[in-house]
């Protein structure tokens, strides 16, 4: 985000609660964007009816960007979470693909394609005796990233042009 944006300063967190998930999160993006002097405004939802009150308070609270928490409630509320940060005029970054084709601004995370093909051979040692505990922890070796080309000129943004062939697809 500060890529996209360098001059924000106030960046809200849309932090859909998951009780394993959502605390370390916080944690690391707390310590990043102390290290970056960004100021996280962050809003924890439960369900889908808490999200236009946390958008009232990321504008409440000047927010000038937002980043969005991957969750199961997070993919179901994709297309309402595109529009309230639309509507507030809130450049919105996601971590997966679906929010940009939804008409969220970009996403940038882990390709999810590759996850589930490195789930599934974990399925297969599994199946073959293998005991998960022993199956070493991996993390994601290949990042995509999405423009929503058609969501940054109704924002009123301009993409660095370096961003731009950085993109993994540009969706118009």
């Amino acid at each position: 985000m500060r890529k996209l944006l360098p001059r924000s300063t106030r960046i809200a967190l849309l932090a859909l609660d998951n009780a394993f998930a959502t605390p370390r999160q916080l944690t690391a993006m707390r310590a990043a964007a102390q290290k970056l002097d960004i100021e996280l405004v962050v809003q924890r939802v439960t369900k889908a009816d808490d999200l236009p009150g946390a958008f009232a308070e990321f504008q409440r609270a000047g927010a000038q960007a937002l980043i969005v928490q991957l969750s199961p409630l997070a993919s179901e509320q994709r297309e309402k979470i595109a529009e309230l940060a639309a509507q507030r005029r809130l450049p919105a970054m996601y971590e997966i693909r679906t929010f940009v084709d939804a008409g969220g601004f970009v996403a940038y995370g882990p390709d999810v394609l590759e996850m589930y093909r490195h789930a599934a051979m974990f399925v297969g040692k599994i199946f073959k005796g293998a005991k998960a505990g022993d199956l070493p922890v991996e993390q994601p070796t290949k990042l995509e990233f999405f423009i929503n080309l058609k969501a940054a000129k109704a924002l009123g943004l301009t993409i660095p042009q370096s961003l731009v062939l950085r993109a993994d697809e540009l969706i118009q």
